[in-house]
């Protein structure tokens, strides 16, 4: 499944899919409790998201960040991100690892599932600015 999920996330975000692997290698391995999340329709992976420490922004203080958030289109509005946005809280907080940080420029979705604007952030090698969520 790893490398289905790498290729997939790949797919939707263009990050290298070796990158994926390495990161869920991690955490298959135990090396990092920062966990990668599917929703599956029979084999179909529909829906995923990940953590990981940094999501390409100038602030490392703000960590761990949840990353790669997708539902595939014929698949949205059925509450599918939220429930994998309440499961990674809820196995973080299992964990004793809170906040968690989030960077998206979609106003109004994250707030619904009880993330909160921080602040804005400049994305990696640009003057670019997102914002910033937080989950406390």
């Amino acid at each position: 499944m790893l490398e289905r999920a790498a290729a997939w996330f790949h797919a939707k975000w263009g990050v290298p899919e070796a990158a994926y692997q390495g990161r869920m290698a991690e955490y298959i391995n135990g090396a990092t409790d920062n966990g990668w999340y599917l929703c599956l329709d029979g084999e179909r992976i529909v829906g995923g998201l990940g953590v990981i420490d940094n999501d390409f922004h100038d602030r490392p203080d703000l960590t761990p960040n949840v990353c790669a958030v997708y539902t595939e289109k014929a698949y949205r509005g059925r509450g599918i991100a939220g429930r994998l946005l309440k499961a990674v809280v809820e196995n973080m907080r299992a964990k004793g690892i809170t906040p968690l940080y989030l960077v998206s420029d979609h106003v109004g979705f994250y707030e619904r599932y009880g993330w909160e604007f921080l602040c804005t952030v400049r994305e990696d090698g640009t003057q670019r600015l997102t914002l910033m969520y937080v989950y406390r």
